[in-house]
């Protein structure tokens, strides 16, 4: 076995499950916390949680897409090695609860979600919008193009998936920034679900159109959010383009400092993750792919998936917990 074999056998065996508990862990802490109208506390919460477990973990992780910048982040910020130090040097990138006001008002899809790849291997994306278009898998390449307009990707997706254009349902987020977006989508006759937050959420709903209901992501969201959603698609094989919105000189000082050269490429979903990749994401709420963390009596359960680029795997995962001290 040579070493790159090596590598990859000890990304799988070590962090495989054990991403799972680092989500897991996350998502329990912050869903104490839903429907308390208390954003920040909830998403401190999480933080702390998720920080805690992936110290136990046998990495040399460097957070490459985290809780802000260092002067804006006590942990998890950018840049913060995570770890035991011993084992395999990885990228991270995370949100310890994607959703924050989602959580707060108990409504759907919030989550915990993290990626991991080898060292180098994710975008250091800097905290500014991205333009996003995204789609499941199972297409040719090229299906989408982030500059044709709404309708012709939504056409090019309707013929793609042998339907009718009135047949695709688009998710954008219900931001005044997309009201000419969704003006563009309901003029062709397709269908739009808006969400009030939580855009991995968005994207990973394309992965699974007959659970979710949900074809194709279209608008801006966050950059750093654009990069966890990559991951997940890397490891399904749906397609996704972004490009970084750069729309003042200090975004652009900003974005050449973590090294990109051109504000104005496009970026497909494997130039934002990279190589073998591991994904997490666990259900603080109800949602329409992962069901939330219930409590009871005597035990906490729990609905993961993990994903892995490399073999395609998706594991889902329905976890009871009657070991609550770990919590």
């Amino acid at each position: 076995m040579n070493v790159a074999q090596n590598i990859v056998a000890g990304l799988d065996r070590i962090l495989t499950m054990e991403l799972v508990r680092v989500t897991e862990r996350a998502a329990v802490a912050a869903a104490r916390l839903r429907g308390r109208g208390d954003e920040k506390a909830a998403d401190q919460v999480a933080v702390d949680a998720m920080r805690e477990e992936l110290n136990r973990l046998a990495i040399k992780g460097t957070v490459v897409i985290g809780e802000g910048e260092r002067d804006e982040a006590p942990m998890l910020y950018i840049g913060e090695e995570v770890g035991t130090g011993k084992g395999p040097a990885v990228d991270i990138a995370l949100d310890p609860l994607e959703g924050t006001t989602i959580c707060a008002k108990n409504l759907p899809n919030a989550l915990a979600v993290i990626a991991i790849a080898e060292k180098g291997s994710l975008l250091f994306a800097p905290d500014v919008y991205m333009d996003k278009i995204a789609v499941g898998p199972g297409y040719a390449e090229g299906v989408i193009d982030i500059d044709a307009t709404p309708a012709e990707n939504i056409a090019s997706l309707a013929r793609a998936k042998g339907v009718s254009v009135s047949d695709i349902t688009a998710c954008i987020l219900d931001r005044p920034r997309h009201a000419k977006l969704i003006d563009a989508v309901r003029a062709t006759g397709a269908a739009i679900r808006l969400i009030g937050d939580g855009d991995v959420a968005g994207v990973i709903h394309t992965t699974d159109p007959e659970e979710t209901g949900i074809d194709i992501y279209l608008g801006t969201g966050g950059a750093p959010e654009g990069v966890l959603a990559a991951a997940a698609l890397r490891c399904t094989g749906g397609q996704m383009l972004g490009r970084l919105i750069l729309d003042t000189p200090e975004k652009v000082a900003r974005a050449a400092n973590m090294g990109i050269a051109d504000p104005k490429r496009v970026y497909r979903a494997e130039d934002m993750a990279r190589g073998d990749v591991l994904f997490a994401a666990t259900g603080v709420t109800d949602g329409n792919m992962l069901a939330g963390v219930k409590f009871g009596r005597t035990y906490i359960t729990t609905h993961t998936i993990v994903l892995r680029s490399s073999s395609r795997t998706v594991r889902e995962i329905k976890a009871r917990h009657q070991d609550l001290d770990k919590f």
